[in-house]
């Protein structure tokens, strides 16, 4: 649904344009506010709820604001202001159509970070949206507090044979064509909580916008295999992790189980000044849908004790 002028949240009002008519509407949530943050080539779709200190949520594919319709306001209620943004491509984002490059998603969040007058934040994470969360935490600790990063292993991990079919959804994405359906990847490999039509449709509407979907294998070209060639060649194995970071996966996620990702792993503190791993019962890669409450009890545990 379409949402009113917002009352004042303490963004920077010369960088927070009025929301315009968002197109197709957007999915009911509420309590949070929306605003379209404008850039250099980017206007930016922001839902934002509460007050404190800022949490940024940082959504995976085919995803947007909406995953973190039940966690934000939890997250809120514990007294953090929630900022959740449409990445380039998703979403009700609307960009200028410039190139992807590997660190496109780093440079559209730093720019986000000054635009809202945004010193350090607390990043919350899944699927790709650990991409420029991992970025920063590698190129830029200074601005962040602490990580939360589902569904996507340390990238200092070591790589193995065994994990590939948790890879096994890229090849079909690069061969995506506009109009061929997305659903198939909310199924029972990758969900434990069938979502309803309505849920369904809320998550892809977006995609009915001229060249949302055409762009997705690009996006895997040039942004997704990239990071995924670094962390297979050792890169973030010859860096440190300088932020706190907690990776949570859901424990029944295909071939990232527990003993398995420990495994591969390793000692953490070798590589990260503080990393830990979590695992949510009953839940599978998309577990900010099948477990939003135990997702939201590790996240404030982890910052509570982080500072």
């Amino acid at each position: 649904m379409n949402t009113p002028e917002p009352r004042d949240t303490g963004l920077p009002t010369n960088r927070r344009a009025s929301p315009p008519e968002w197109s197709p509407p957007l999915p009911d949530a509420p309590g949070f506010e929306h605003f379209a943050v404008e850039t250099p080539g980017l206007r930016r779709h922001v839902a934002m709820i509460g007050d404190g200190e800022p949490v940024v949520m940082l959504h995976g594919l085919p995803m947007h604001w909406w995953q973190w319709r039940e966690i934000g306001p939890r997250l809120a209620a514990a007294g953090y202001r929630v900022i959740c943004p449409d990445q380039r491509g998703f979403g009700w984002t609307e960009d200028d159509g410039a190139r992807l490059e590997p660190e496109t998603w780093l440079h559209d969040l730093l720019t986000m970070f000054d635009a809202l007058e945004l010193d350090r934040v607390r990043v919350v994470c899944h699927d790709m949206g650990a991409i420029s969360a991992m970025q920063l935490a590698y190129a830029h600790p200074e601005r962040v507090r602490a990580t939360v990063t589902m569904a996507v292993p340390p990238g200092f991990m070591s790589f193995s044979p065994s994990l590939f079919p948790n890879f096994a959804h890229i090849p079909p994405l690069m061969r995506h064509r506009p109009g061929a359906p997305l659903d198939w990847l909310f199924d029972e490999q990758h969900i434990a909580h069938r979502l309803s039509d309505e849920m369904l449709d809320a998550y892809l509407s977006p995609y009915a916008r001229p060249g949302l979907d055409a762009a997705i294998p690009e996006l895997y070209r040039r942004v997704v295999m990239p990071l995924v060639l670094q962390m297979m060649r050792g890169t973030y194995k010859r860096q440190r992790l300088m932020p706190p970071n907690l990776f949570v996966f859901g424990d029944h996620d295909g071939a990232f189980t527990e003993d398995r990702l420990r495994r591969l792993c390793g000692d953490l503190s070798r590589y990260a000044e503080h990393a830990e791993l979590a695992f949510v019962d009953d839940a599978r890669h998309f577990v900010t849908d099948d477990q939003p409450e135990a997702v939201t009890e590790l996240v404030v545990d982890f910052f509570d004790r982080v500072g």
